[in-house]
Formats: C-alpha cells, structure tokens, sequence
C-alpha cells in the first residue's frame, strides 16, 4: 500500500459521531500498518485558524494517496477545510507554471452526510446529486493534476446537538464507511 494522507476536517471534531469513528479507526489502522497512513484533524492543528502551509505542503509532497474527510454541510466543505485549500495550494506549488507538486496523486473524498440518499436526487429535497454538488471538488483535482477518485459517501449520518438520536446505527455505518476507505486506499 502507498503512503496515504487524511486531512480530517470537522469543526467540531469532539462532539462528530461519524468523522470521529472514521478518523480513529484509520488513526489505529496507521498505527498497526506503521505509519502507512498519515492522518491530520486540521481543525484541531489549527484553532487559531492560522495554517502552517509549509507542514501541509510536506505532509502533500511525501503521500501518494490524499483522502479528505469531512461532514458534508449546506452543500459545501467545512470553512477549516476550504481555508486549508485556499492557503496550502497556493500558486506555483498546486497549480500555475511551476506548480506540479499534486501531479499524479491520488484525490479521494471522503463524506457523510445528515441527508439520506433519496434527498440527492434530482426529485429529492436538495434538487441534485451529491456528485453535483462535489464538481468545485473535481476541478480542483483536474487544476492541480490529481487523480479524482469516486468519493466514498455516507448518507443519513445525522447527528444534532440537542436532539436525542440512537448513534448506534451511525457509529456502525461510520465503521463500514471507514473500512470501504481502507480497503479503496489498499487498492491504490
């Protein structure tokens, strides 16, 4: 297996049921695969909101696989994550003349989502496909040279502060989803 790369990005990485469970079991499968994949919780390196660049863009060039996992919300990525984006690929280093240092690698999404599947359906309550919703995404990886990866989507992992919810069905699809992205990262 190649060097693999998780950039865990949750707000609220402490109270998540989904992207804690996924993280965790990936940071104890590292573990036992010594060091085989990397994983990052963005969200807790960088309280302060203030992105080491240079780190992100070292732990980048020394992975050959780049998993981001995330809770997919108001259609979009969590600010931590679009602000890791903005800042670490940066011109001349992700994309621009010289900025071949993603060529080649591998881009896989890793998402949950409150929301069942039904309601990313064209007919649903969100009016399109969760893939329509990813294409800011893909054209990240088609701009910095990556290889777009089918994302590895859990649907109906609600969990909402507040609101007494069995987690137990969430923490079990949570352990699938994590294995599903185990078993994509061997493959690669």
């Amino acid at each position: 297996m190649k060097q693999s790369l998780i950039i865990v990005a949750h707000p609220h990485i402490n109270e998540s049921v989904t992207t804690q469970t996924i993280a965790q079991f990936l940071q104890s499968t590292s573990e036992a695969e010594n060091g085989i994949i990397s994983v990052r919780t963005i969200s807790e390196l960088y309280t302060d909101g203030k992105i080491d660049v240079a780190e992100e863009q070292k732990a980048l060039l020394e992975a050959d696989n780049v998993v981001l996992l995330f809770p997919f919300y108001w259609y979009n990525v969590p600010a931590i994550l679009k602000l890791w984006m903005d800042e670490v690929l940066e011109y001349g280093f992700a994309y621009g003349k010289t900025g071949d240092k993603l060529k080649g690698k591998n881009l896989l999404l890793s998402l949950s989502t409150g929301g069942h599947e039904e309601a990313y359906q064209p007919s649903g309550r969100n009016n399109n496909y969760i893939a329509d919703y990813l294409l800011p995404m893909k054209q990240t990886a088609f701009l910095t040279g990556m290889n777009y990866l089918e994302p590895v989507v859990s649907y109906g992992m609600v969990n909402i502060k507040g609101i007494d919810i069995d987690k137990a069905p969430v923490i079990e699809k949570a352990k699938a989803h994590a294995l599903k992205l185990y078993e994509i990262l061997q493959t690669l």
